[in-house]
């Protein structure tokens, strides 16, 4: 582990009674990366990211996320972390100025901070004429856009992204993942799943999980030397091929 490791996990287990839904993985993500963390259903992807955001603890092993334990720590984790999901991330029912406040203070920021960062991030989607529209009634892509803009509004040293670009077009894929670069450019890490292949072709470096185990785990260019494959979704088929279970 090196001084810009963020997050870092050694023989991580999760067990369900006699079920092993994460078996002994270990790895670390360094700042500015783009961790690509990819698997078929079933392959325990879910469970572990929900280990590192502090949500589940682990039956044995050890993970630390930007510093915290997350057996021990889970709080903490919590709060320097940033989070967004394809499912769940806003509330459709309140506006984006209202959507951001919440969030703000979840974080904990204070009521100066708060009204900087909402406009500077108001500014930057070029939102200001939708502040009071309500986030239910944005397109998809601006919603998308919008919950991960909120994901760094406290200056999280890690945000985990779970297929945050599931069901939007090419073009505001290709925008939201500049904002990812942006990001990443700026020292955040990224942990983020896609089931999009060719957007594992943009990570710095990929882990593939099968069965509970990360079965390869390094750059796409050396992924797809290792597999004679020319895209990482002839990886990532020849891969998941060898899965014995499935949700």
């Amino acid at each position: 582990m090196t001084d810009d490791t963020i997050l870092s996990c050694r023989e991580l287990t999760k067990r369900f009674g006699d079920f092993t839904a994460v078996n002994r993985i270990s790895f670390d993500v360094h700042r500015g990366e783009i961790f690509g963390f990819l698997g078929a259903n079933g392959a325990g992807k879910t469970t572990a990211m929900r280990m590192f955001c502090g949500l589940s603890y682990p039956t044995s092993g050890s993970g630390t996320v930007a510093g915290y334990d997350i057996a021990t720590q889970s709080e903490a984790v919590k709060r320097h972390i940033g989070y967004m999901s394809q499912r769940f991330s806003l509330y459709d029912d309140l506006t984006v100025r209202e959507n951001i406040r919440l969030y703000a203070g979840i974080y904990g920021l204070s009521n100066r901070q708060t009204l900087r960062r909402m406009a500077e991030l108001l500014a930057r989607l070029d939102f200001r004429a939708e502040t009071d529209t309500r986030v239910g009634a944005l397109p998809l892509g601006w919603k998308q856009k919008l919950a991960f803009s909120v994901a760094m509004l406290h200056r999280p040293e890690i945000v985990f992204l779970d297929e945050p670009t599931g069901g939007v077009d090419p073009l505001t894929r290709r925008q939201f993942w500049e904002m990812i670069y942006e990001a990443a450019a700026g020292g955040t890490a990224i942990f983020v799943t896609t089931h999009y292949m060719d957007e594992a072709e943009y990570c710095s470096r990929v882990s593939i999980m099968v069965d509970g185990e990360i079965r390869a785990l390094s750059t796409p260019t050396e992924l797809k030397r290792q597999f004679a494959a020319r895209s990482m979704d002839e990886v990532f088929r020849a891969l998941a091929r060898s899965a014995k279970r499935h949700e």
